[in-house]
């Protein structure tokens, strides 16, 4: 496999070469007018808040999303029914299409492939697979730009998240020590950066870039969960099961840690390919110190703390905190499962949960499972489980360690804010 990747790599990197394109020249695209910071008047996230305006001169006709849930946007609402993507009215991807409608002229003005699919890993956006992302983007539709989020499904994030903070397995889920292990290894090898190259690679030549120059890729990365210097966060608990782990500082640090490290590792491998153009192509979002503030263990909150708007990541079965405005086309993930859905089947759902990649049903399929192992295990919060002991739907507990809309009101305008260095 690794050897294949390789050779796909030095394919396209020869013909990128031959293109007489290596130079250290800065990245130079059309002019992007991006919204003037909004500054929060107030205690409150939401306070004296008004929504950033998009002046985007030119022929910017379209653009794609690419990736995982942090580009879908699971939790942050739905118009009607949840689709199998779980993509979320608040994902930044939509903010910022939004946005464009507003500033062209309203709808149909403008195409939006949102193509990002929650349980994504480098595979699935890979060309040649059943569900490929790259497949699936339609290029006779008019498409100036594309942002991509990829990652960390790919590096472990929900086994070191169920392994350290939830234990949805119970006894099962495996040690931290050994997950956090397991990502380590994952986040040293080289196979990630491959699969990464290779899909910005694929998606630049599917647009035909040498003919479309202005075309660039906006990569977003993923901010740290916790603060990680309190001190009381020490005795609190996220676990789904009674006498949870507690969030001890050193798995805060690890956790953290992790994080930066998967940002360094894109980073890394988006210089790496910039450095084989005469323009650079892609362009890295780094919104992780936005969230200072705003992350799980901060001082003087009691965690699970449900009622904290300021929080800018989901709790399990936890509200979105959208805007007052934006609050009513947003309906609920409370929804139940039925008693006989395969997704809590514990003899057969496990193999599905597992090739989906999807938190939520992993979650879910890991429950019914220890909980059939040991019916006496008993939930560590009565809102976890529905009455009569009904599960609820993947996203309930899916979308948990996702940014909430604030989270991804600040991704887009980081997003602007990098746009408007452009100039």
């Amino acid at each position: 496999m690794r050897l294949a990747f390789a050779m796909r790599l030095a394919a396209i990197f020869t013909f990128v070469t031959f293109s007489g394109l290596v130079s250290s020249h800065p990245f130079q695209q059309r002019r992007l007018v991006a919204p003037e910071a909004q500054h929060v008047i107030g205690d409150s996230a939401s306070a004296g808040y008004r929504g950033p305006r998009l002046h985007i001169p030119g022929p910017l006709a379209g653009f794609a999303a690419f990736g995982d849930s942090y580009s879908a946007g699971i939790g942050t609402g739905v118009d009607g029914k949840e689709d199998e993507c779980r993509h979320g009215l608040g994902s930044h991807a939509q903010l910022i299409a939004a946005d464009l409608l507003a500033s062209h002229g309203g709808r149909n003005s403008m195409a939006f492939q949102f193509l990002s699919c929650t349980g994504a890993v480098t595979q699935d956006i890979l060309s040649g697979g059943g569900d490929s992302q790259i497949d699936t983007f339609n290029t006779s539709l008019p498409v100036d730009l594309a942002l991509l989020s990829i990652g960390g499904n790919d590096l472990g994030f929900f086994d070191v998240i169920n392994a350290c903070v939830f234990r949805f397995y119970n006894f099962y889920s495996g040690t931290c020590e050994a997950a956090l292990a397991n990502a380590k290894t994952q986040i040293e090898s080289d196979e990630f950066d491959e699969r990464l190259q290779v899909i910005i690679m694929e998606i630049l030549d599917k647009v035909r870039w040498e003919k479309n120059p202005s075309f660039f890729i906006t990569v977003t990365g993923y901010a740290r969960f916790f603060n990680e210097v309190t001190d009381e966060c020490d005795d609190m608990s996220f676990g789904i099961w009674w006498n949870g782990p507690r969030l001890k500082k050193d798995l805060r640090i690890n956790m953290n840690a992790m994080v930066l490290t998967v940002n360094a590792k894109i980073q890394k491998t988006i210089d790496l390919v910039n450095a084989r153009f005469t323009k650079d192509k892609l362009i890295f979002i780094d919104y992780d110190k936005e969230f200072d503030g705003h992350r799980f263990c901060e001082e003087g909150v009691k965690e699970p703390d449900y009622d904290r708007r300021d929080t800018w990541f989901f709790l399990i079965g936890g509200p979105d905190n959208a805007r007052n405005e934006t609050q009513s086309n947003h309906t609920s993930s409370f929804e139940t499962l039925p008693p006989t859905s395969v997704l809590v089947d514990p003899s057969s759902c496990l193999e599905p949960a597992q090739a989906s990649g999807d938190w939520g049903r992993l979650a879910l399929c890991y429950m019914a499972i220890a909980k059939h192992q040991d019916p006496t295990l008993q939930p560590a919060r009565g809102d976890l489980v529905a009455q009569n002991s009904m599960w609820y739907v993947p996203t309930y507990y899916g979308k948990t360690f996702h940014p909430r809309s604030l989270g991804h009101e600040v991704m887009r305008n980081k997003i602007y804010e990098a746009w408007r260095a452009l100039e």
